[in-house]
């Protein structure tokens, strides 16, 4: 892959990107736009790369001047450039431009198709002549400034026989696996939304309009997502998508607790969730574990799965593959843990958790790029907080509490992976933001649901923290632990 550096990023690295507000979106955001089925390691620099790349290569066979294509460049920028090796993203260009999904890949077959374009260097689709692409020339890394729409940005490029662009497509990545065009960036939020938003019938931008919604029409937070869902798919079906979405975690928390050895990437991290997960099962019934055992249950349920997701694993985006072990760990830990669970409350967990990652989407960003780890941890922390007192019977006025104390904890965390893997310090942080996150459900539960600091309150301040902090600290590892590593 080829490599630009100018002065200016290699003196200042601290030059501020976009707000986070550039990704933020308006109106119904759909339990599946949340929690979206895909692979490792990141949901912004894997799974949003690989689609960009996908949906580029479905546009071409549109165009007038398809025939006269020859080959295809992708330059990365901003955060994508600096931590997009640790992050899979020149692996996920490649998967996408070969026509691979985040959702359907088939790991063994794209693993000899990447071995075959390192060979042929040549993509061939139907519709389109062969189009070169040599993934060490043609995919480049700019370490200038970022592109104006956000801190993820991308270009396509179809090139023609004298090597001039003929077609192309800017990118951007906003977290969580979504994807907009430049085009689509710029659009008005109110026009972006459409006419659907007018068919939803609990429509809330906030999560006060939430709480009045609920105490006018005397339903649950759960109840009014399912019948907002319930608008564009039949109850089954969104039933058994949530079914499909939590067995997909599970099994990932499986996968995770039964693999060793050490995590691709060079850092030599070996995975600890199969031996911490041993002991404590052998621990169980000798009267020699601690109280404070459950914080290590939890951890290494979220440990599991971000183990699995640093190794390219399938995992579930909740709301980012950075975060994703937080929610999965909580909703485990309700099942296997808490007195009276129930598996039948698994749906009104995950539509509760949406409701508030959706508020949080909107309304400031779920990005480590834009906003730091306060936007992936803190907000998944504070999904599964609003999921775990759903279930155990907290009122929409305790959930948005236990929403609020779980992200106002998070507030200010920075995201500084070292050397740009998803692993020092995600997976362990992931651990602690479920428990952060059981500590608050607990909490809000002691209450009424009234409180000093209102959700949206703390989610604007998350989203002005994320716009003031530096962008060293916003997944470009060039601050914090990711500068600060062990000599030896």
């Amino acid at each position: 892959m080829e490599h630009i550096l100018n002065d200016e990023a290699r003196g200042k690295p601290g030059v501020r990107a976009a707000a986070p507000s550039a990704g933020a979106q308006s109106g119904f955001l759909s339990v599946f736009d949340i929690f979206k089925i895909g692979i490792g390691p990141s949901s912004s620099h894997t799974m949003g790369p690989m689609t960009a790349a996908v949906r580029f290569m479905q546009s071409l066979p549109q165009h007038p001047g398809r025939d006269q294509l020859r080959s295809i460049r992708v330059t990365l920028y901003g955060s994508l450039a600096y931590t997009g090796r640790g992050h899979a993203t020149d692996r996920a260009v490649c998967l996408g431009l070969l026509g691979h999904t985040p959702a359907q890949v088939d790991l063994d077959l794209a693993e000899g198709q990447l071995a075959d374009l390192r060979v042929s260097r040549t993509l061939q689709h139907p519709d389109l002549p062969p189009l070169g692409f040599d993934p060490d020339k043609d995919l480049i890394f700019n370490y200038g400034p970022a592109l104006p729409g956000h801190p993820n940005g991308m270009i396509f490029e179809a090139l023609d026989a004298q090597g001039r662009p003929s077609i192309s497509g800017t990118y951007y990545s906003i977290g969580g696996g979504f994807v907009v065009t430049a085009e689509e960036l710029a659009r008005p939020a109110a026009a972006a939304s459409g006419d659907s938003n007018n068919r939803i019938p609990y429509l809330f931008e906030s999560a006060a309009s939430m709480l009045d919604l609920a105490a006018r029409h005397k339903l649950s937070i759960a109840e009014m997502m399912m019948a907002n869902e319930c608008i564009s798919l039949p109850e089954e079906e969104v039933r058994a998508g949530l079914a499909k979405i939590w067995r997909a975690m599970d099994d990932c928390i499986e996968r995770g607790l039964k693999a060793h050895g050490e995590l691709p990437g060079g850092l030599r991290i070996k995975r600890r969730a199969g031996l911490i997960h041993r002991q404590l099962l052998q621990e169980q019934g000798s009267g020699r574990q601690q109280p404070h055992a459950v914080s290590d249950w939890l951890s290494v349920y979220a440990m599991a799965v971000n183990e699995e997701n640093a190794a390219g694993g399938r995992v579930v985006t909740s709301p980012t593959n950075g975060a994703a072990g937080v929610v999965p760990s909580v909703l485990r830990y309700y099942l296997m843990h808490c007195i009276g669970a129930d598996p039948a409350k698994v749906p009104g967990f995950l539509l509760t958790a949406a409701a508030i990652g959706g508020l949080i989407k909107r309304r400031a960003s779920i990005s480590g790029a834009e906003a730091g780890c306060q936007g992936e941890v803190g907000s998944a922390a504070s999904m599964a907080a609003a999921g775990l007192c759903a279930v155990l019977g907290g009122t929409p006025a305790q959930i948005e509490n236990a929403a609020e104390i779980a992200l106002e904890h998070h507030l200010g965390m920075t995201c500084d992976p070292a050397a740009g893997l998803v692993q020092v310090p995600c997976i362990e942080r992931n651990g602690i933001g479920a428990i952060k996150a059981v500590a608050a459900t607990s909490l809000a539960l002691r209450g009424d649901g009234s409180h000093f600091m209102p959700l949206d309150n703390c989610i604007e301040a998350m989203r002005q923290t994320g716009e003031e902090m530096n962008t060293k600290y916003k997944e470009t590892s060039l601050g914090g632990l990711a500068v600060n590593l062990p000599e030896c």
